[in-house]
């Protein structure tokens, strides 16, 4: 019968003690734990005694997972390793981990008092509410103590947002005229490191350092050759990322606790000091298989199985100290079976901690939005200030109407003005303002240090926001086109978004991201700037999406979105509609659509929409071009005596339905109009909800075609277009 090779580890391991040979005796445990070490005897101890609580912690996954409580086997066993180079750093560095390095999370959690440790490790495996940095929701290594964000990346996806906070960290630093000790540490995998998101974020810290930017950030790919099942070229992660552009790299054997730990603390040194990029390739080997449902003998013979469990890392570290003299054998087979005894009885504790028991509890860091405490979190700069920002004169003293992109420009400076710790970049929004001048001047204003470009990389623009808001700024990234956001959208869904869930509120990256986007540029640059796909960012749970027509509703959006970044914690998503940016007139130099600035304080809240006439008709609903061209039809109607009620959306998640029912009620007939695709817009949910909660209510939908946007005027066959609207509503006022 086949022994589990949970098991056959943990005796090969005992068998392997036993049989070691003591050297003389020693006792200075502040001497280097071996002749020319930087590790100490005392420092190895600890960090064993942490590689020793992580391989029980994945044992008792195993046991755990053979008696149906357990919901996590996914392990650190043969990447102990990583303990070492926790112990290299210091507490108070941010670390990013990969879902192997428990190790380093136990021989942190040694640092600091309060954690514990490996019993917090456990109550995440069987997914119970107790567990104190993601309440149940997943197993993470995560602590706000120990100053380890929460992670549940696989691919990599946590290294845009290191490289943000170790950028931001210094950045935010300079701004407060101190001096930043810290370094950002980011643990992955060697399969990881093929990942694109990987590829970006090592190429954006390169080109960042390459331009003098400080980018204290140390990468640590944990090496253990194989990923799943596919096996990393032999040498290919050193061959990789040697020789790149403004990265220095490191190497050092994991599997050898002095190495480990020297060469780790080079590298850290390395970092603090240049305050520049450096990567740690830690040569790992991988034990127990992927995760506990792996056959490994699938794709790896007994022959490989056998040779990777004889590196065994702990058997590495015993040797060390029992061979120098630091421990008996039998002391540390005394320490491996207290160790044992220890998880077990955790894992008899944990499985009697509740689980998570309703979708609201599991919910519940989601959607915190508390008004108030939004409109009090606006930043509003003094008269003074804000007259020397303005260039003289207060924007909303003037009697002149503007149109949208200037209220948004004179927006952002209030709010730039009023937090200094906002800051705004993307692609061209420095000198250029941007493609439509939105940023214009923005950085004469407020200088290079809170207003400049990055590198064209959507992942990278949404990493550094998540890392600066990590580090406690404002981050306002423009994304430059809708379309363009497809690069990156797992940085909104799966790091930005998953934040304070996965941490249950106690970790938050509140950030306002603007975006350019929808069509209606008469033809102009196709697919790529006229995208009108909004369903990715409506999904993301939590999220806080709006999309103004009007430059007051703008400026009031935004400030919305800045307070519910700043009390809330909220991932927010301004979507600014294009072809609205410069419009001046509703109809022929009527100048209709320009707007004063409204006043400072203002704000604009989510559950509220724009009503448009009191006419009880019909109600259309609809947001951005398709509401000024519902504005049109409604007007043109009037002349046959038909008196409509337009509803602007201005909020598309969370959609102000309950708002809504009001005036479908009125009016017994609703259309739709949605301007985006018919499979992926909004008009679905809100025809659904109104049927389902305004008892006789007609509905009808208007809305664009599942396609790309195609060049010239042949976009205008597959947008929505006013006759089509006005087609809706005729069809809708006939009697059924």
């Amino acid at each position: 019968m086949a022994i589990a090779r949970d098991a056959a580890v943990d005796q090969a391991f005992l068998a392997h003690v036993r049989s070691l040979e003591a050297g003389p005796r020693r006792d200075d445990l502040d001497a280097p734990v071996r002749a020319g070490a930087g590790l100490t005897a005392r420092q190895a101890i600890a960090v064993f005694e942490a590689q020793v609580a992580s391989r029980h912690c994945d044992l008792l996954a195993r046991e755990l997972k053979r008696l149906g409580t357990c919901y996590y086997t996914i392990g650190s066993s043969g990447h102990e390793g990583n303990a070492a180079v926790a112990a290299a750093l210091e507490p108070t560095d941010p670390a990013f981990l990969h879902y192997r390095s428990g190790g380093f999370f136990l021989a942190r959690a040694q640092q600091v008092p309060g954690p514990a440790g490996a019993f917090d490790v456990a109550l995440g495996l069987v997914a119970s509410a107790d567990e104190p940095i993601a309440g149940g929701r997943h197993k993470v290594f995560g602590s706000v103590p120990l100053n380890i964000p929460p992670q549940t990346s696989t691919i990599a996806s946590h290294l845009p947002k290191a490289l943000g906070m170790a950028v931001a960290m210094d950045r935010q630093a300079r701004l407060e005229g101190r001096h930043e000790h810290r370094i950002v540490v980011a643990t992955f995998g060697d399969a990881s490191a093929n990942h694109s998101t990987t590829a970006g974020a090592v190429n954006a810290a390169g080109w960042a350092a390459w331009q003098k930017v400080p980018v204290p950030l140390l990468m640590v790919c944990e090496d253990n050759g194989i990923g799943i099942s596919v096996r990393t070229p032999e040498a290919w992660v050193p061959a990789m990322f040697r020789g790149r552009a403004g990265i220095q790299t490191f190497d050092a054997d994991g599997l050898d606790l002095v190495d480990a730990y020297d060469t780790a603390a080079a590298a850290a040194a390395w970092v603090r000091s240049k305050r520049r990029p450096a990567i740690l390739r830690l040569r790992t080997v991988r034990l127990l298989g992927h995760a506990g449902s792996d056959v490994e003998q699938l794709y790896r013979s007994q022959e490989e199985i056998d040779a990777a469990e004889a590196l065994d890392p702990l058997r590495a570290s015993a040797t060390l100290l029992v061979r120098e003299g630091w421990l008996t054998p039998d002391q540390v087979v005394w320490l491996y079976e207290e160790t044992r005894a220890r998880s077990l009885a955790m894992g008899r504790e944990v499985v009697r901690r509740p689980p998570l028991e309703t979708a609201e509890a599991v919910m519940a860091p989601l959607f915190h939005h508390d008004a108030d405490a939004i409109a009090a979190a606006v930043p509003v700069a003094d008269d003074a200030t804000r007259l020397r920002v303005h260039g003289g004169s207060l924007p909303e003293a003037s009697d002149r109407p503007r149109h949208l992109a200037i209220q948004l420009n004179r927006a952002l400076t209030d709010v730039l003005a009023g937090d200094g710790e906002a800051i705004l970049f993307g692609e061209d929004v420095a000198q250029k303002g941007g493609v439509y001048h939105v940023t214009a001047d923005l950085v004469k204003r407020f200088g290079v240090g809170r207003v400049f470009n990055t590198l064209l990389d959507e992942q990278t623009i949404l990493g550094m926001a998540i890392g600066a808001a990590h580090a406690g700024m404002l981050p306002l990234p423009e994304i430059q086109y809708l379309a363009y956001l497809m690069n990156a959208v797992d940085q909104l869904r799966g790091e930005a978004g998953s934040l304070q869930f996965f941490s249950n509120g106690q970790y938050a990256n509140g950030m306002v991201v603007r975006i350019a986007g929808l069509a209606y540029q008469k033809g102009f640059g196709g697919h790529f700037h006229n995208d009108n796909g909004i369903a990715a960012v409506r999904e993301i749970p939590g999220i806080l999406l709006g999309c103004p027509s009007r430059g007051d509703d703008a400026a009031r959006m935004l400030r919305t979105m800045v307070g519910a970044a700043r009390a809330c914690g909220r991932v927010c998503v301004l979507l600014e509609p294009i072809a609205l940016y410069m419009t001046k007139d509703l109809l022929d130099d009527d100048g209709a659509w320009l707007t004063t600035y409204p006043e400072p304080h203002a704000v604009l809240p989510v559950d509220e929409v724009g009503v448009y006439g009191e006419g009880t008709d019909a109600c259309i609903v609809s947001f951005a071009n398709g509401l000024w061209m519902s504005l049109r039809v409604a007007r043109r109607l009037e002349a046959e005596g038909v008196r409509c009620r337009v509803i602007d959306l201005r909020w598309l998640q969370p959609l102000p339905l309950a708002a809504l029912e009001p005036h479908a009620a009125a009016c017994g007939r609703v259309l739709v109009v949605d301007e985006c695709r018919a499979s992926s817009g909004v008009a679905d949910t809100i025809s659904a909800h109104l049927h389902e909660n305004v008892p006789g209510v007609r509905v009808r939908r208007v809305t664009g075609r599942d396609t790309y946007i195609p060049l010239g005027g042949a976009a205008n066959l597959v947008l929505v277009q006013e006759h089509d609207i006005e087609a809706g509503l005729r069809q809708l006022l006939e009697v059924p």
